[in-house]
C-alpha cells in the first residue's frame, strides 16, 4: 500500500509539472534512434512533393546542453545545425521558415547560428523566411538578420540590440564578515570580472572595450540587413531598447506583420512554387499536433524550465535575473542589469 501511495504521488508530481498539454512520460530506456524526423503539419493543397520546413529556435541560445528533469537535454546550436543540414539534403524542401521564440543568448552561439543560415542559403539557394513569435530579441534578432524576409506579430517583442556582461562582486560581503581574498595573477587584468575581486577602473575599461567591439559587430549586421532604416530611427532602435512588432515594422526592422500562414505564403513565393506541404523537424518523442506545437523536448520539466517570459522556456540554471554562465551576451532578460 505504501509503495502504491509513493507511485501515485510521483505521477501527481509529473502531472503538476507538465500541465494539461499532451505529455509523453517514458519509463526505462528511451529509443536509441534520436535522429530528427519530418512530420507534415500542414498538407499541400494538391499533389506535390514540394516542402517548406519549419525550424524552431526556442529559449536561450547557448552552445551547451540544457538538461531537464528526466532528460539529457539538447545543445540548441547543435540541434539547429542538424535541422539545417537535413533541410539542405532534402531535395523536396524548397524553403525554410525559422520560427523564433527566443530572448537571444551568448554572443558566439548567436553568431554561429547566424553564419549557419548564411552558409545554408549560399550552398542550397533555398530562401529563409523568419517568423517571430512572442519574443525574438537581441541574439534572436541577430539571427533573424540572416533571413531573406522577416514576419512578426504586432505584439512580438523584438530589437534589444545590444551587449551585456553581468558581473557580481562578493568582496564587500566577505569583508564585512572578516574574510579576505587575494588572487595571484600574471597581469593586472587577469581577474577582471571575478566575483572575489573589486572591479577596478582598468578592469572596467577592458570589459567596456569588449562590449563596444561586440556591439559594433551587432549594429553592422543590422545595418547590412536593413539598409532602409533612417539614421534617426537606427540610432533609436539600436540603443538596447525592446520594441513591439508593430514598431519594428514601422521603422523597418521587420518586413511584414502577420502570422505563420503569411510566412508560409512568402516562403513559397520566394521559392517560386505554388504549392507545398509544411513540415517540422523533431525528435521521435516530441509532440507534433499542429503548426503551433512547441519544439520542447517531451517529458516533465523542472521549475527553472517552467519559468517563462512571454511563453518562452528559458531553461536557466537558477533564478530569473541571472545568466547561466559567465560571458558576453546578446540577450534580453527583464531584471538583468
Amino acid at each position: 500500500m505504501k509503495r502504491l501511495l509513493v507511485i501515485a504521488g510521483g505521477l501527481m508530481l509529473v502531472l503538476s509539472v507538465t500541465g494539461c498539454g499532451p505529455t509523453t512520460f517514458v519509463v526505462g530506456v528511451a529509443p536509441g534512434d534520436q535522429v530528427m524526423k519530418a512530420t507534415v503539419i500542414e498538407p499541400a493543397e494538391g499533389r506535390t512533393r514540394n516542402r517548406v520546413a519549419v525550424i524552431d529556435v526556442t529559449g536561450l541560445i547557448m552552445n551547451a546542453r540544457t538538461p531537464g528533469l528526466l532528460s539529457e537535454g539538447e545543445n540548441p546550436v547543435s540541434r539547429f545545425r542538424e535541422a539545417l543540414d537535413i533541410a539542405a539534403d532534402d531535395k523536396h524542401v524548397k524553403a525554410v521558415i525559422l520560427r523564433l521564440n527566443t530572448p537571444g543568448g551568448a554572443v558566439t552561439a548567436s553568431d554561429a547560428m547566424y553564419r549557419d543560415v548564411l552558409a545554408f542559403k549560399e550552398s542550397t539557394g533555398k530562401p529563409v523566411v523568419v517568423m517571430m513569435m512572442d519574443v525574438a530579441a537581441s541574439g534572436g534578432y541577430y539571427l533573424a538578420c540572416a533571413g531573406d524576409h522577416i514576419v512578426a506579430y504586432p505584439s512580438t517583442v523584438t530589437a534589444s540590440i545590444g551587449v551585456i556582461i553581468q558581473t557580481v562582486s562578493l568582496q564587500p560581503a566577505l569583508s564585512s564578515i572578516g574574510i579576505q581574498t587575494e588572487a595571484i595573477t600574471s597581469g593586472p587584468n587577469k581577474d577582471a570580472g571575478s566575483p572575489l575581486s573589486a572591479m577596478t577602473g582598468g578592469h572596467r575599461a577592458v570589459m567596456q572595450d569588449m562590449v563596444d567591439e561586440f556591439y559594433a559587430s551587432f549594429t553592422r549586421i543590422v545595418r547590412d540587413a536593413r539598409p532602409g532604416i533612417s539614421e534617426e530611427d537606427f540610432k533609436e532602435v539600436t540603443d538596447g531598447r525592446i520594441v513591439s512588432g508593430e514598431r519594428a515594422y514601422a521603422v523597418g526592422l521587420v518586413d511584414e506583420l502577420g502570422d505563420l500562414d503569411d510566412a508560409f505564403a512568402k516562403s513559397k513565393q520566394l521559392a517560386d512554387i505554388k504549392d507545398a506541404s509544411m513540415i517540422r523537424y523533431h525528435r521521435p518523442l516530441e509532440y507534433v499536433g499542429s503548426v503551433y506545437a512547441s519544439g520542447q523536448p517531451a517529458g516533465p520539466r523542472t521549475q527553472a524550465e517552467a519559468s517563462q517570459i512571454n511563453l518562452i522556456q528559458l531553461n536557466l540554471d537558477g533564478s530569473l535575473g541571472t545568466l547561466p554562465n559567465p560571458g558576453f551576451y546578446y540577450v534580453w532578460l527583464p531584471g538583468v542589469r
